[in-house]
């Protein structure tokens, strides 16, 4: 006798139609946290530039607006958190959740960087990229 059952002693065609959309959507939603949770925990990429005067701190965070975001200085270091919500779309539903909500990042300044913390700025342009301008301190403005 082989392993093999008749299509027809499974049951209703409908039933299984159900149970094989219900496994697909929860292994795209296991997926999809998944992706997320790889997201979270890999560090924002920035990019450190210099001028004459101040440096700049440019961090991706696509989706990012500025209540989002938290920034500190510490260390020479700029510490960036960013705490993303999703938006709601009305008529549509959560299929597959893959970006990642809670975001870090940190871009250390060179060896005896002297800032000006205090008068530094963070803003977000509309494509998401996050800028922090760190103006120069004393001897080395």
């Amino acid at each position: 006798m082989s392993g093999f059952r008749k299509l027809s002693d499974l049951g209703d065609p409908e039933r299984l139609r159900e149970i094989g959309e219900s496994v697909a959507e929860n292994a795209l939603e296991r997926v999809g946290r998944s992706v997320a949770r790889v997201q979270e925990r890999k560090p924002l990429p920035y990019d450190l530039l210099e001028s004459d005067d101040a440096y700049l701190v440019v961090f991706d965070a696509p989706g990012v607006r500025e209540k989002d975001v938290q920034v500190r200085f510490e260390n020479s270091e700029v510490q960036v958190r960013i705490d993303r919500f999703r938006d709601f779309y009305e008529g549509f539903e959560m299929r597959f959740p893959g970006r990642g909500l809670a975001l870090d990042g940190a871009a250390r300044l060179p060896e005896g960087a002297a800032v000006d913390a205090e008068n530094a700025s963070a803003t977000v342009t509309d494509a998401g990229t996050l800028r922090i301008r760190l103006p120069k301190r004393g001897d080395d403005a």
